[in-house]
């Protein structure tokens, strides 16, 4: 299973951006999605997740409210619509996916069976 992020960029303070991530693990309802980001320095961490079957989703205290994570699965693509970005926010951000139905705020960077290459997200002040 491959995963290929992209999306990313340099935008402003309060702007958006929507990363996009293809595969064909999206494509199928036994794979869940999530999204993590690393800044430099700091670990990885996640961002928001979307189950294969039912597309309930899950979404960090800092994101919630801001990010809305989504997926065609004709189209094969999990998506990220990022909005009221603010600089903590920039990060290097992947997508990656688990085989199952996992418990969504339990999945970790360990959880994770596949990554795609990261997509640079910078929002200047």
């Amino acid at each position: 299973v491959q995963l290929q992020a992209s999306g990313g960029g340099l935008v402003h303070i309060g702007g958006s951006l929507r990363l996009s991530c293809i595969s064909s693990a999206v494509a199928s309802d036994h794979y869940a999605i999530a999204w993590f980001r690393q800044a430099p320095n700091k670990e990885r961490e996640r961002v928001s997740c979307i189950s294969g079957g039912d597309d309930s989703t899950y979404y960090a205290e800092s994101v919630k409210g801001r990010f809305t994570i989504s997926r065609n699965n004709a189209a094969k693509t999990a998506y990220l619509q990022m909005n009221s970005l603010k600089p903590e926010d920039t990060a290097v951000y992947y997508c990656a996916a688990v085989r199952g139905s996992p418990y969504l705020p339990a999945l970790n960077y360990a959880s994770m069976d596949y990554w795609g290459k990261g997509t640079q997200v910078t929002v200047s002040s």
